[in-house]
């Protein structure tokens, strides 16, 4: 391997890996953990003991965004009050109320436009790295178009490699790849709350494909409709 070639490999590592680092730091257990410990003890000193309050979607994600649930017998007021404790909380993005209603699991029509455009066409990467080509800035405008329909609901970016190399790192470029793609779509006009981005590396290659063959490298979209829980803001939070 010549250097300049070695260079730009070692760079692109570099950049899975401080990408991988930072989204384990702000979605990872450990953070997700922390936040948690700060909101309950909030919520008991606001006076919302029977509060629960939800740090995972129905799907297990982690989220920043707790859904609190409960404390019907509180006036109010009370809820308010609780509701305000855990939003103030640094490093949590937002709170609702849920109130049941009804959903739609099932796989949205968006989700099948998606891999339709994608059949024929992959999202492309400098080698080694998860700097999206600029050949493929187009297909992605292509996917947000298809992808806005269903904003609202729960949109996994999951990147794949091959098994070609040393399998920890694959995962990491996997990660770091859906991370891109993630952003791309969020400069796109897709809502950042409702991306999530995963990478699983060597694990799934595709059916009927050996592992090893480079076309297992790719990004794959599930859109997976909005849980059966409408939010209420938190200065209505529901009957008292």
């Amino acid at each position: 391997m010549n250097p300049r070639r070695a260079s730009i490999v070692a760079a692109g590592a570099a950049l899975c890996l401080a990408l991988s680092f930072v989204t384990t730091r702000v979605q990872g257990p450990v953070f997700i953990g922390q936040l948690e410990r700060q909101a309950e003890s909030v919520r008991d000193r606001a006076g919302g003991k029977g509060v629960h309050l939800a740090f995972q979607d129905r799907y297990g994600w982690l989220t920043r965004h707790p859904v609190l649930s409960g404390g019907e017998a509180l006036d109010s007021e009370t809820r308010k009050r609780v509701a305000a404790a855990v939003a103030g909380v640094p490093g949590i993005g937002g709170i609702t109320w849920s109130s049941e209603g009804d959903g739609d699991s099932g796989k949205l029509r968006c989700q099948d436009d998606v891999e339709a455009i994608l059949a024929s066409r992959t999202i492309r990467f400098t080698e080694a790295s998860a700097r999206i080509d600029p050949v493929s800035e187009r297909l992605l405008d292509e996917v947000a178009k298809a992808l806005r329909p269903c904003v609202g609901s729960i949109i996994a970016v999951t990147g794949h490699t091959d098994a070609t190399g040393n399998p920890a790192a694959n995962k990491a470029l996997s990660l770091a790849r859906a991370e891109s793609v993630r952003w791309a779509l969020i400069g796109r006009g897709i809502p950042a709350d409702g991306l999530r981005a995963a990478g699983l590396g060597s694990k799934t290659p595709i059916e009927g494909l050996d592992p090893l063959d480079p076309a297992n490298r790719r990004i794959e979209f599930s859109v997976i409709a909005t849980a059966p829980v409408k939010p209420t803001p938190i200065d209505t939070p529901g009957p008292e």
